[in-house]
């Protein structure tokens, strides 16, 4: 296991877009742009979801990933995570998307209807790019 460098965590304090790479149950790649938070504290990359889409399916059968930024400032500065999905859990998930509607979208509560429930995914990094 590996740390997200110091000099990178800015990433997750802005409008940072990520690329998250999963893994169909027949072993076809599934790639989804998607808000990204990071866990300082635990050293987990953050993508919530809502239960039943196709990256939170692809995960429960096969944890592995990749994520790829491109720092919205500079495209010639980015981070790539490749790591495994150590959780999926509802703890907080919620609360969680409506802090990236604040800073993806300036709004005070995540304005899309749930269906579902939202879930996040624990991402930790194993190695990174």
């Amino acid at each position: 296991m590996t740390s997200i460098p110091d000099d990178f965590h800015d990433l997750f304090e802005t409008e940072t877009f990520a690329h998250v790479a999963t893994l169909t149950e027949d072993g076809l790649p599934h790639v989804t742009p998607v808000w990204i938070d990071y866990d300082e504290d635990d050293d987990r990359l953050l993508v919530n979801t809502e239960r039943g889409r196709q990256k939170e399916r692809n995960v429960q059968h096969n944890p592995a990933v990749g994520v790829s930024m491109t720092d919205p400032d500079d495209p010639y500065r980015f981070l790539s995570v490749i790591g495994e999905v150590d959780e999926i859990t509802t703890d907080g998930a919620r609360e969680h998307i409506d802090e990236l509607a604040r800073r993806y979208m300036d709004v005070e509560e995540y304005p899309n209807p749930i269906e579902t429930e939202r879930v996040l995914l624990r991402i930790r990094p194993d190695r990174i790019l």
